[in-house]
């Protein structure tokens, strides 16, 4: 919103300057972007009347003037078609400079010596519009004052920026009041008395919908003599604030939106057909505006209609067919308040941006319509004539908006803002602000006026309090809170340890979204149904996801895509598995994702591509940071997303909690994927449980290896041949290694032959040969009996 300085300060005129005045509505939170000259700068431009015009010897469209300045005559050639004798204009002197540096000199147009110029508005810098003639001036403008002091030039504009809560200050008179309390001068409000009826004509109005509009207030003027212009004075006041000039009906209804904040509208009385009626707009209905342009009304659009249908959108803009123009005679003047949460975007809906609309959404006075109405009557009866009507007002009390009482307790004060104040000073800033204040035993008890309606809860209360005080002022304290550290149990891993590892083993992370393409997650987990968005972002995002695949392969074929393969992923998230009793469990898992090469590509590396044990070796990197490694299997499984026969399922201590393997081909067909690609998934909560570190004694005596080297059916899982050697071996066994797997030559086709190394070391002594033969018997007969091993 854009305000003349001169005209803030008709209502309040503290002693600061224009900067200052600035910097403190900043600070009290109607920031301000900038201010302005009013107009551009010129010098040497009077008051002048032509008392002479004669056509040009030598040019059609040229005058001869004689111009005075109050003092002398002087001859000025014009090409102005509006110029005539007795109006009033400016005129530039000979030694006169015109904005951009423009100065006049003595010159001859024709062969006729002129001395000055007559200028029009824009060139000036009055307007941004060319003017087709001079700028006419009021007929009693003082021949020979200095244009700039006349018109009152010396003026800035104040670009104000509101926040949407602080609707109140949408106008000169809300400024004014902010100003007046921050410097504690008092607000000189223009006299608006109550215009006494001098005729009986009114308008019925029925509220059709009082939800949307609780009150409407209207007024009749009749004999209104249009061909009188507003004065020079409200024309200038309008430009400052960014609105052109129309006609006195128009122009006044904008002084008042500028004014009093409350936006206003003019009907041609003679072109209403019976009472008013403000209701929503009917099915098809039609509407052409202001602006020319013809609207189809949205169902349940507000709209000022009468016997012949819609003529206005309420609080937008009015309509074309009921227009004030120049033939108009008789005005009903309307002044409405509208629910602001109900009209709120109707305007952006048509495509349109009024400076009405842009206050209603905000929120107006509810009480303020019947001033708006005698103040715009003042004005039209002083500038246009006419006989005025008396004042209807229609209002529904129980759907207007109520005075919001609010508690203000003292401690609240210094514990939020840190500050103590007395409590006269704080009635002060309430009385102030207009609110009315009752004192308690805990505080205050504050009445918000009617133009604040931003005011509901304690919060607002002190956010006044700290801005009327100025928060430049507030106390600046270092805040002194007990920030004792928590234990960190070493029974518990945390996830910042597993990323940290797998970063470490050349993985990166990856934060995918926790909704996914419904497709997609029907090929991961086919036998889960997931839980679907009510209003998703996108049709490939309208489903929770129940395992992290679905976001891992989508970043991996991202990067696959784009020329990267080598790609190793991991993802730490929350998953949404809908339960059989209805009910949804949110779990974390640990998810990765590894294809490619085994190493970077180097001078020294090689090119070997990685493979599920290069995954596996990475996990199980992970599983043992809690030193429960041996608690952990992996077992054959099967999953639908992955390679049948490269399928894992992870288990710890016979329980299921995740699986791993290889890509299944026809889903990394679909995907894109031309290389092998392997993926993990394993619960998070169940992984991060931790072994608390003790401490053994490390022996100082040799260790002993003997190596097995067995023969088992190929359908016997190693896992349970260790498992079984691990039982029979005994308390000296500090190491169990399968290094080697043959079948082959001397190797029945259906059996297979394990080498197995074990180590084994004695606390306190050496271990001799009849030690670890007796040890030796014992596991090559356990294997015998339970899987009919024997010794290669």
């Amino acid at each position: 919103m854009k305000l003349s300085e001169q005209w803030l300060r008709e209502w309040v005129n503290p002693a600061v300057a224009t900067q200052e005045m600035c910097d403190q509505l900043t600070m009290a939170g109607l920031e301000i972007d900038g201010f302005e000259a009013a107009a551009a700068a010129f010098s040497g431009v009077v008051v002048g009347e032509i008392v002479g015009c004669e056509q040009h010897p030598d040019a059609d469209k040229l005058r001869v003037c004689q111009v005075s300045d109050g003092a002398e005559q002087f001859q000025v050639v014009c090409g102005a078609p509006n110029a005539r004798v007795g109006i009033k204009i400016p005129f530039a002197k000979v030694k006169a400079v015109l904005p951009g540096d423009f100065k006049i000199k003595k010159a001859k147009l024709r062969g006729v010596e002129s001395f000055g110029m007559l200028c029009a508005d824009d060139e000036l810098g009055l307007s941004d519009v060319k003017s087709p003639g001079i700028f006419e001036l009021a007929a009693d403008a003082p021949v020979g004052a200095d244009l700039r002091d006349y018109l009152k030039l010396d003026d800035q504009i104040i670009d104000v920026d509101l926040t949407p809560n602080r609707g109140d200050c949408f106008s000169i008179m809300g400024v004014a009041r902010e100003v007046g309390v921050i410097n504690q001068v008092a607000v000189t409000t223009p006299a608006i008395d109550d215009v006494a009826a001098t005729i009986d004509d009114t308008v019925d109005v029925e509220l059709n919908a009082i939800d949307d509009c609780p009150r409407y207030a209207g007024r009749v003027i009749k004999g209104v003599d249009l061909s009188r212009p507003s004065p020079l004075w409200m024309q200038e006041k309008l430009r400052r604030s960014g609105i052109r000039s129309i006609d006195a009906v128009v122009d006044v209804t904008n002084y008042v939106l500028l004014e009093l904040g409350q936006p206003m509208h003019a009907f041609d009385l003679n072109k209403l057909s019976g009472a008013i009626d403000v209701r929503l707009s009917r099915a098809d209905e039609k509407l052409v505006l202001l602006d020319d342009s013809e609207v189809t009304l949205k169902p349940n659009s507000l709209v000022i209609a009468d016997g012949n249908g819609a003529q206005a959108l309420a609080g937008i803009m009015g309509g074309k067919a009921s227009s004030v123009t120049a033939e108009t005679t008789d005005i009903f003047l309307e002044a409405a308040f509208f629910d602001n949460v109900k009209i709120a975007g109707r305007a952006r809906s048509y495509g349109l941006h009024t400076e009405s609309s842009l206050r209603f959404e905000r929120g107006v006075d509810y009480a303020g319509q019947s001033r708006a109405i005698e103040r715009a009557t003042q004005l039209l009866l002083e500038i246009v004539g006419g006989e005025a009507g008396p004042t209807t007002v229609i209002s529904s009390d129980e759907t207007l908006p109520k005075a919001a009482i609010i508690v203000l307790r003292k401690a609240r004060i210094s514990q939020v803002l840190g500050l103590e104040m007395g409590d006269e000073e704080v009635s002060e800033i309430f009385v102030r602000l207009g609110f009315d204040v009752t004192t308690t035993a805990e505080g205050w008890s504050v009445v918000a006026p009617s133009y604040r309606f931003d005011m509901a809860i304690e919060a607002d209360l002190l956010e006044e309090v700290a801005r009327i005080y100025g928060y430049n002022r507030l106390p600046v304290r270092t805040p002194a809170v007990a920030l004792p550290l928590k234990a960190k149990p070493e029974q518990k891993l945390s996830a910042t340890t597993i990323r940290h590892l797998l970063v470490d083993h050349g993985y990166q992370e990856a934060i995918t979204y926790s909704f996914v393409e419904p497709s997609l997650l029907a090929k991961v987990a086919p036998a889960i149904d997931p839980v679907k968005l009510t209003n998703p972002i996108s049709a490939d995002m309208s489903v929770m996801r129940t395992t992290l695949l679905a976001g891992l392969l989508s970043t991996a074929v991202h990067n696959l895509n784009r020329q990267q393969s080598r790609v190793r992923l991991f993802e730490i998230g929350q998953c949404f598995v809908p339960q059989v009793d209805g009910d949804l469990r949110q779990a974390r898992s640990l998810g990765g994702l590894l294809t490619g090469s085994r190493s970077p590509e180097s001078w020294s590396g090689d090119s070997e591509v990685s493979d599920f044990y290069d995954l596996k070796g990475d996990l199980e990197a992970v599983l043992s940071l809690g030193g429960q490694l041996s608690d952990y299997s992996f077992s054959r499984g099967e999953h639908p997303a992955l390679h049948p026969g490269q399928t894992a399922t992870i288990e710890l201590n016979g329980q299921s909690i995740g699986f791993i393997g290889a890509l299944h081909p026809s889903l990394a067909k679909d995907l894109g994927i031309d290389q092998p690609t392997y993926v993990f998934e394993v619960e998070l909560d169940v992984i991060l449980a931790a072994n608390l570190p003790s401490f053994k004694e490390l022996s100082k005596f040799p260790e002993v290896r003997r190596d097995l080297a067995i023969i088992v059916e190929q359908g016997i899982e190693s896992r349970d041949i260790l498992s079984e050697m691990h039982k029979h071996a005994g308390d000296n066994l500090v190491d169990l290694t399968l290094f080697d797997v043959y079948q082959g030559k001397g190797v029945e086709t259906n059996q297979k032959s394990l080498a197995i190394g074990l180590t084994f070391q004695h606390p306190s002594r050496t271990l001799n040969d009849d030690d670890i033969n007796g040890v030796i018997d014992q596991v090559v007969t356990a294997l015998a009996e339970k899987f009919g091993a024997s010794l290669r």
